[in-house]
């Protein structure tokens, strides 16, 4: 039994499920339940610093039984975009996600895929991008958050400041495809086979991942860890949202049907 008017469910990674390279008490056994409930679920997540593979093997050595059909990155949707628009795409992203664009054609580049580059964010590769943007390129980028949760504990930039600056230098508006962009959780929750209104959406983020869920129709639950902050519920008051402390009492009460 499930929660009334919930048939699937989407869990943000990072502060969800783990945080820096560990799994968050209790994460792997609610991912469990989920799918011992035969609960259709999928994973989403706005990280571009990791290609898909290797993130699906920390996962997995971290306890998470998961297949690689389940999860679902901002590069999986802008490669297909790619191959769509017979766009070249010039990667401003990080050395460790470029394995998600092998194979690509990245000659004469006329287009901009921007991610959180990390240290590969260097004046001139900034400014290459910048070039093309002035020339006509489209801006892809894959996510929008402004900042994360970096693996000291600390918060670190991640693409939005970014992609203001090339925006506001080239005069272009960035075509967005990590949360909270509609055509994430769209992607996602297609291939769950589930409608908006009838899906969860698990995360830390109140604005990426609860916000931006709940203006496509979904329902939301935040969790108090990640990037949560306290006065982050009120932000939640007369939505169709709650908060709960961890993942584990998320899945206890969707499987409970409350």
């Amino acid at each position: 039994m499930t929660r009334p008017g919930i048939d699937g469910v989407l869990l943000d990674i990072g502060g969800v499920l783990m945080e820096g390279d560990a799994p968050l008490p209790g994460s792997v056994a609610a991912v469990d339940r989920l799918t011992q409930a035969g609960v259709p679920f999928g994973l989403i997540t706005n990280t571009t610093r990791v290609c898909s593979s290797r993130l699906l093997q920390r996962l997995r050595q971290m306890g998470f039984e998961l297949d690689e059909a389940r999860l679902f990155t901002p590069a999986r949707l802008v490669r297909g975009q790619l191959a769509r628009r017979g766009l070249r795409p010039f990667l401003l992203v990080h050395p460790d996600l470029m394995p998600d664009f092998s194979g690509l054609d990245t000659q004469a580049p006329n287009a901009v895929v921007l991610g959180d580059a990390g240290p590969a964010f260097t004046y001139e590769r900034l400014n290459a991008a910048f070039r093309l943007l002035r020339a006509g390129a489209p801006l892809l980028s894959l996510g929008d958050s402004r900042f994360f949760r970096d693996a000291d504990g600390l918060l670190s930039l991640d693409i939005a400041p970014f992609a203001r600056l090339l925006e506001s230098a080239a005069d272009v508006r960035a075509e967005v495809f990590g949360k909270p962009a509609p055509r994430f959780f769209l992607g996602a929750l297609q291939a769950l086979g589930v409608a908006p209104s009838h899906a969860l959406m698990v995360g830390d983020d109140v604005d990426s991942d609860v916000l931006g869920a709940l203006a496509l129709g979904m329902h939301g639950a935040l969790v108090r860890s990640g990037k949560f902050h306290p006065g982050d519920e009120a932000r939640l008051s007369g939505r169709d949202a709650r908060v709960y402390d961890t993942l584990a009492l998320v899945v206890d009460s969707l499987l409970e049907g409350n």
